[in-house]
């Protein structure tokens, strides 16, 4: 009670000096944006519909005002999201799905950056005439899944592909140059297999710094003045790289997720686990050792070495991002394969949210610039803007509820087409059994639905095979 009273009486003491004079606009609008009270009180203010598939990406212009998406459709849309209106809509030249698009800064948001299914990397101008004109940079052998934007520059990116490389983009000479081949750490065979990779973020605090990550347990920092200095042959080696202790040499998993915060806090999401954040003094060194007892439950652990750790959500289903929310990174933001957005406390990882944001999955959450609400987006063709629109804080997160099988629609996947038909032909053969009640012609009309899918789109969003289910995990 006391502590509520004492953040009431903050609030009015900042509106009073606001009013005054002795607080400016930008510093109240950034204190209020922190607010645990408005996260509590966040609700869908509006839903965009133009895509005519999976949105797989959406991002805002540096004003907030403008927001990009992209998606299996492989069309770029710029919004006015205030009033759900479509500014510019054209076609990227990607074959296969959009799986990022950004814009560049200082570029009076004209220069657009994609990469997609089809392993391309492209660059858009958007005209004088609205039309948006496209050119092929480069190509991965194998999907490209996302790009980091260097800070403050209107020519310099990065991509990251399924190849195991990270290419580096100079929009001036419309050049790309190989710096990385990521491959897995030396064990006791001769043969690295290559990492894929499916996360790329740069530190903001220090732009010479790239974090990425893939189909392995290790996020991998590099420094990229070693490759500026010419120093390539020691370049193809991390500066430092980070996992929890317990998941060192599990070659089960992988990354989806990466994010630096202010403060060059690095923040993983792992496949089929949790969400991990390391500060700097957890790195590994530029090799980690792999212990020879790997999987020991005896094997010692440091829990000085143990990361912050954010639980409750599932991802297994497709390749989600991970990100953070409030102008000082307070809060933890995630999307899960049960279709729900997650909002965790950075410090202490206290789940504060947790809100229904697609009918299968929520797979992006993109935070406003300066404001207090995000864009997020998932397996439906829409994208849903999220304000503080309530009248009532939301209450404390129910565990029980959410352990509970979500009703949504069935979004399973078979990783042959005859498992497909199989299925549907049992789920036929229970019906007529049981003389066809409604809920198992629900169930058929379901399957029917997802044969129909399948025929239409090979792989029609950025998503992996499963064999788990799509609700939440609660520990």
């Amino acid at each position: 009670m006391m502590a509520k009273k004492e953040r009431s009486s903050s609030w009015i003491v900042d509106i009073c000096r606001r009013e005054v004079g002795d607080l400016s606009p930008r510093s109240f609008a950034l204190r209020s944006a922190a607010s645990e009270d408005l996260v509590l009180r966040l609700g869908i203010h509006k839903k965009l519909n133009r895509h005519t598939g999976c949105v797989n990406t959406v991002s805002f212009n540096a004003d907030g005002n403008i927001l990009l998406s992209g998606s299996d459709d492989k069309m770029i849309v710029l919004w006015d999201w205030e009033f759900g209106k479509v500014t510019t809509l054209f076609h990227t030249g990607h074959t296969d799905n959009v799986f990022q698009a950004r814009f560049m800064p200082y570029t009076n948001d004209r220069t657009i950056v994609t990469c997609g299914g089809d392993g391309e990397v492209r660059h858009t101008q958007i005209l004088e005439s609205g039309e948006g004109s496209t050119t092929l940079l480069a190509e991965h052998e194998g999907r490209a899944h996302k790009l980091a934007i260097e800070p403050g520059s209107p020519h310099i990116f990065y991509s990251c592909g399924e190849d195991g490389l990270v290419q580096h983009f100079d929009l001036r000479t419309q050049s790309a140059t190989k710096i990385i081949m990521c491959k897995s750490f030396e064990k006791k065979t001769v043969y690295r297999p290559i990492v894929r990779l499916h996360a790329i973020t740069i530190d903001p605090r220090n732009p010479n710094l790239i974090a990425i990550a893939g189909s392995e347990e290790y996020a991998r920092i590099y420094d990229i003045r070693k490759y500026k200095c010419g120093r390539s042959s020691d370049f193809d080696h991390p500066t430092d790289c980070f996992c929890p202790p317990h998941l060192i040499g599990d070659e089960s998993l992988g990354i989806t997720g990466l994010a630096f915060s202010g403060q060059s806090e690095l923040l993983v999401s792992y496949n089929d686990e949790s969400i991990y954040l390391f500060s700097k003094d957890l790195g590994l060194g530029s090799s980690p050792d792999i212990p020879s007892d790997i999987g020991s439950p005896s094997r010692d652990m440091d829990m000085s070495s143990v990361p912050q750790v954010y639980k409750g959500h599932r991802n297994m289903d497709t390749v989600k991002g991970v990100g953070f929310f409030g102008p000082n990174y307070e809060y933890v933001v995630s999307g899960s394969d049960c279709g729900r957005v997650f909002i965790w406390r950075k410090k202490d990882g206290e789940l504060l949210r947790v809100m229904e944001g697609d009918q299968h999955v929520v797979n992006c959450i993109e935070p406003h610039p300066y404001a207090t609400m995000f864009a997020s987006s998932g397996i439906e063709n829409d994208i849903k803007i999220w304000t503080p629109n309530s009248m009532e804080r939301a209450p404390p997160v129910n565990m029980d509820e959410l352990r509970k099988p979500r009703s949504r629609a069935n979004f399973c996947r078979f990783a042959f087409p005859e498992d497909l038909v199989a299925s549907l032909l049992e789920q036929r053969r229970q019906d007529s059994s049981q003389q066809g009640s409604r809920e198992d012609s629900e169930r058929s009309a379901d399957l029917f639905e997802l044969l129909i899918n399948s025929m239409s789109s090979e792989d029609s969003s950025e998503r992996g095979a499963s064999e788990g289910p799509g609700d939440c995990i609660v520990s």
